[in-house]
C-alpha cells in the first residue's frame, strides 16, 4: 500500500481503494472536519481518526505506525465485504480520451436539473414537459414555472427520478449543510499525483464515499464554484469533466483569493457603516470628516463621490463606486451614488454638484494664506507721496447688500461754470500685491471671484481682500481715482487719473440709495449730481448708437444651505432701477476714461469691444422697451473681443474704447490693468506687453467661463427650489418675449426673473401678460413644470415640462 504526504498530513490510498469516508481512519463530520495549519509549508491538513484517536502533523501517535496500517487494512477488508459501494472510482488520466467519459443525460419528465435563469442566477428545477422540440418546461425552487432551452442547463443530478418540485428547498438546505470547499484541497493533491481529471459523480466518491443525488451535487457545486483547485478540461451538454491546476498556478490563484476574501470583508465593513449611517437620523448623521480616517473607507467614499459627479479618475475607482451600489441594490448611476451620499450625511441635500464637477477652488492653501497675512502686517506704501488727498470728497460705496468685496465709490460735484465733475473711486490693491508675486500668481489661477447663493470664494484669500483691500466706511483707504469733468451734452471734457487716498462716507445698497433718491434731500446733493450725470451719460451713449439691454435680474442669498430646509431670500434686480442705473453710467464711464488713457499713452491693457453695426434697433421699436426688447436684440449681439494693443469701438455701450477697471478684487483682468497704469504713474515700464497679456487673459478667459456657468447653474437650481416651496394655487406673473414653436412661448417670471417655457392661449403676443402656476418643480433635474392660468370657463391648456439653459 502506498503512503504519501498530504498538506503535511498522510493520505494511506491504494490504487483500489474505497472512498475516504468509509475508512473507520476517517474524516469526522463535513461541518466539523478538524485542520491544521503548517507553519513551515503554509498549508492547511486533515486530521485523522482511528477508533477514537487521532493522529496528525506535529502531534504524538497514539500508536505505533504498524498498529495503524493493520487497523486502515481492516477497515479496507471490512469495506470489501460489506460492498457498501456501488461502482469504484475510476480515474481518467492523460492518456486517456475525456470524449469516453462525455455521457450527456438525455432530458426527461422528473428530473432535478439546475439551469441558468440569467447571467446572475442558477436554479434548480423539475423537468416538467417538453416546450417545442427543444426547450423544457421547468418547475424552479421560487415556485415558478418557465421554458428554458438545453443549452441553460449546467447539471442534471444523477440517480433521480419523478422528484417531487415540492422537496428543492429541503435538498438545497441540505447540500448547503454539507458543502465543505477543504475537501478539494485534499482531492486536487490525490489527482494531481495521479494526472487524473474527475467529473462531479467520481469526486462525490472520493470525498463523500457515495455518488448517491445529494452527494453527486454537493460534489458538483464544489467543483463549479471553485475557483481554485480545479478548472474544466471539456464539457459536453450538461456533463462536465474537471482536471487539477498545476501547484504554481493553485499558489497564485490562492494568493488571489485570499487578497479577494480579504477586499470582501473591507467591502462588508464599509457597508455595514453606510447602513448605519443611512438608519440615524439627521442630525445624527456622522459627520464628513469621520469618513476620512481610514485610508480604504476614504478611498471608498471618494469612489462614491467621483462616481456621482461623474468624474472617476481611473476604471478602479469606477469598479469600487459600481460593486457598492450594487452590493446596497442600487442601480449603478450617478443619481443613486448621489442619494446614497446625501443618505448618511455625506453630502447636504442642497449639494452643489456642479461646484464639484467643475473643480471650482473654493479655499486657499495655507501658504497662500500666510503670505496674504504677511502682506497686510507690512504697512508700507510705495505710492504713499503720490497720492492725492481726496478725503474732504463725500463718498458713496453703492452694492448689494451682501457684499463682501467693496472695489469702488462714486463721488460728484458742481463746477462753478454749471458743468459736473465726476469721481469714480478703485480700490487699490495693488499697494498690497505685486505682479508675480506669490499671491498674484494664485489669484491669476482663480481668475475671478465667486458668488454664489450659498457663498462666495474669493480670487484673493478673504481676510486680505475684505480686511486690507476693500474700501471701508469711515475709514482711510488707498485708491486709483478716476475723475471726469462732463460737457453738457455728457460727453467728456476733461479727465484724470491718479493715485488718491479717500474716506468712504456711506456704504449703501441700491435699495437704500434709490430711496435716498426718490427723497431728493438737500443734504444728499452730490447724490442727486450722480444721477444727473447717469442720465446725461445714458443719453449721449444712446446718441452715439448704445443698444439698452436692461433686464430683470434674480439675486439669491441661501443662509445655512446644509440644512434640508435652507432660507431662502429671493431679490428681483431692474437694472433700470434709477441707484443700478447710476452705478452702472459711472463704471462705464470710468472704463472709458481709462481706454482714453491708455490709448494716449501707449500703455498695453485688455481694450474691450463688441462690433454691433449689423444691428437695426428700429427693428425692435414695436416691442415693449425694458426686457422684452432686450431680450430679441441680445440674442442677435456679436461676441466680445479684446485687443492689448489700442481700443477697439464697443458697438453696444457706445463708446469708441473701453476698459473694466472698477474690480480689481474680484477680477483678474482688471487687475492687470491696474498693474499697467500705476507702473505709468510711477514712471515706469508697464510689467506686462501686449503679447503676454493676451497669454494670461486666456488663462483667465477660461476659468471665466467655467465660473460663469456655475453661477448660472446655481442660480437657477435655487429659483427653481424656491419656487418648489411656493404654495400650487401660487400664481406668478410673466411676460411673453418670444414664441419658440407654435404655442410654446419663452417666458420672464417677473417676480423671480427666471426665463423658463409654457403654453400660451391663442390670440397671446410677444410682450404680453399672462399668468401662470408651478405644478411642478425639480431643482436637481433642471426641470419647472408651468401652466397658464385660465378663468374657470376657459378650456384646460396643456402643462409643458421645460426649462431652458442659461445660454438658452
Amino acid at each position: 500500500m502506498a503512503v504519501r504526504a498530504v498538506n503535511g498530513g498522510s493520505l494511506f490510498r491504494t490504487a483500489a481503494s474505497p472512498p475516504l469516508l468509509t475508512f473507520g481512519c476517517r474524516f469526522r463530520q463535513f461541518s466539523s472536519l478538524p485542520f491544521r495549519r503548517n507553519s513551515e509549508l503554509g498549508h492547511r491538513f486533515p486530521i485523522f481518526c482511528c477508533g477514537n484517536q487521532f493522529l496528525g502533523y506535529g502531534g504524538g501517535l497514539s500508536r505505533s505506525v504498524h498498529s495503524l496500517v493493520d487497523c486502515v487494512m481492516e477497515e479496507l477488508t471490512a469495506w470489501r465485504s460489506r460492498r457498501r459501494i456501488r461502482a469504484t472510482v475510476k480515474l481518467t488520466t492523460s492518456g486517456e480520451l475525456l470524449e469516453d467519459k462525455l455521457v450527456n443525460q438525455e432530458i426527461e419528465k422528473g428530473l432535478l436539473l439546475e439551469f441558468k435563469k440569467d447571467s446572475d442566477r442558477v436554479l434548480l428545477g423539475v423537468a416538467q414537459r417538453p416546450d417545442g422540440k427543444k426547450n423544457w418546461m421547468v418547475y424552479d425552487q421560487n415556485g415558478v414555472t418557465s421554458s428554458i432551452k438545453p443549452q441553460q442547463i449546467t447539471y442534471i443530478v444523477p440517480g433521480v427520478e419523478n422528484f417531487d418540485h415540492a422537496e428543492i428547498s429541503k435538498f438545497l438546505q441540505k447540500a448547503q449543510e454539507n458543502l465543505d470547499p477543504t475537501l478539494l484541497e485534499i482531492a486536487w493533491v490525490e489527482l494531481l499525483e495521479k494526472n487524473a481529471s474527475v467529473t462531479a459523480e467520481e469526486l462525490a466518491e472520493m470525498i463523500f464515499g457515495s455518488s448517491e443525488p445529494l452527494e453527486s451535487y454537493c460534489a458538483h457545486l464544489l467543483l463549479s464554484k471553485d475557483e481554485v483547485y480545479f478548472t474544466v478540461l471539456a464539457t459536453k451538454g450538461s456533463c462536465t469533466i474537471y482536471g487539477p491546476r498545476p501547484t504554481g498556478q493553485v499558489e497564485e490563484l490562492l494568493h488571489k483569493k485570499l487578497a479577494k476574501d480579504a477586499a470582501e470583508k473591507e467591502l462588508q465593513d464599509f457597508l455595514q457603516l453606510i447602513v448605519s449611517a443611512k438608519a440615524k437620523p439627521a442630525l445624527a448623521k456622522p459627520p464628513k470628516s469621520s469618513w476620512m480616517v481610514d485610508e480604504k473607507i476614504q478611498y471608498k467614499i471618494e469612489s462614491l463621490e467621483a462616481y456621482a459627479i461623474d468624474a472617476c479618475k481611473s476604471d478602479e475607482q469606477r469598479k469600487t463606486a459600481g460593486m457598492i451600489l450594487k452590493a446596497m441594490g442600487l442601480t449603478k448611476t450617478a443619481s443613486s451614488a448621489l442619494n446614497l451620499l446625501i443618505n448618511i450625511g455625506y453630502f447636504p441635500v442642497h449639494v452643489n454638484l456642479d461646484l464639484l464637477k467643475l473643480n471650482i477652488l473654493t479655499d486657499h492653501s495655507d501658504e497662500i494664506i500666510a503670505a496674504a497675512e504677511s502682506l497686510l502686517s507690512d504697512s508700507s506704501d510705495s505710492d504713499k507721496m503720490n497720492r492725492e488727498d481726496l478725503t474732504h470728497l463725500k463718498v458713496y460705496a453703492i452694492d448689494v447688500d451682501e457684499a463682501d468685496e467693496l472695489d469702488d465709490a462714486l463721488s460728484a460735484t458742481k463746477l462753478q461754470d454749471g458743468r459736473m465733475k465726476i469721481w469714480i473711486h478703485v480700490a487699490d490693491p495693488t499697494s498690497y500685491v505685486e505682479p508675480g508675486s506669490m499671491v498674484d500668481r494664485e489669484a491669476l489661477r482663480r481668475g475671478t471671484s465667486v458668488f454664489l447663493p450659498t457663498g462666495t470664494y474669493p480670487m484673493f484669500p478673504e481676510k486680505l481682500a475684505m480686511e486690507g483691500m476693500s474700501l471701508k466706511q469711515g475709514e482711510l483707504c488707498n485708491a486709483v481715482s478716476v475723475s471726469v469733468i462732463l460737457q453738457s451734452d455728457g460727453s467728456i471734457a476733461e479727465y484724470s487719473v491718479q493715485n488718491s487716498i479717500i474716506k468712504p462716507t456711506y456704504m449703501l445698497t441700491y435699495e437704500s440709495a434709490t430711496e435716498l433718491l426718490h427723497l431728493n434731500l438737500e443734504e444728499e446733493a452730490e447724490l442727486k449730481i450722480l444721477s444727473e450725470a447717469a442720465a446725461l451719460r445714458l443719453k449721449w451713449r444712446r446718441q452715439q448708437g448704445a443698444i439698452d439691454t436692461s433686464t430683470l435680474e434674480a439675486r439669491i442669498k441661501v443662509v445655512n444651505p446644509e440644512d434640508l430646509e435652507p432660507s431662502i431670500n429671493l431679490y428681483v434686480e431692474n437694472q433700470a432701477d434709477p441707484a443700478m442705473r447710476l452705478v452702472s453710467e459711472m463704471m462705464i464711464l470710468c472704463g472709458e476714461v481709462v481706454a482714453t488713457f491708455g490709448s494716449c499713452n501707449n500703455i498695453p491693457l485688455p481694450y474691450r469691444g463688441q462690433p454691433q453695426s449689423n444691428i437695426d434697433v428700429s427693428a425692435y421699436s414695436h416691442l415693449p422697451e425694458g426686457p422684452v426688447r432686450s431680450s430679441a436684440i441680445v440674442r442677435i449681439m456679436r461676441a466680445a473681443e479684446i485687443d492689448f494693443r489700442k481700443p477697439i469701438r464697443h458697438g453696444v455701450l457706445g463708446l469708441p474704447g473701453y476698459v473694466q477697471f472698477t474690480s480689481p478684487i474680484r477680477r483678474y483682468l482688471d487687475l492687470l490693468a491696474h498693474y499697467q497704469v500705476k507702473a505709468f504713474l510711477r514712471g515706469e515700464s508697464p510689467p506686462f506687453s501686449a503679447g503676454q497679456l493676451e497669454g494670461m487673459a486666456s488663462i483667465v478667459n477660461m476659468q471665466v467661463r467655467v465660473v460663469r456657468k456655475l453661477s448660472a447653474s446655481s442660480l437657477r437650481y435655487w429659483i427653481i427650489e424656491f419656487l418648489r416651496r411656493q404654495p400650487r394655487e401660487k400664481k406668478f406673473r410673466a411676460l411673453i418675449l418670444r414664441f419658440i414653436k407654435d404655442r410654446i412661448a419663452a417666458l420672464l417670471l417677473v417676480e423671480v426673473g427666471l426665463q423658463a417655457s409654457a403654453w400660451v392661449s391663442i390670440g397671446s403676443q410677444v410682450g404680453d401678460e399672462v399668468e401662470v402656476q408651478v405644478e411642478e418643480a425639480h431643482p436637481r433635474d433642471d426641470v419647472l413644470y408651468l401652466k397658464e392660468t385660465f378663468p374657470l370657463e376657459a378650456v384646460d391648456a396643456p402643462k409643458l415640462a421645460y426649462l431652458p439653459k442659461a445660454n438658452s
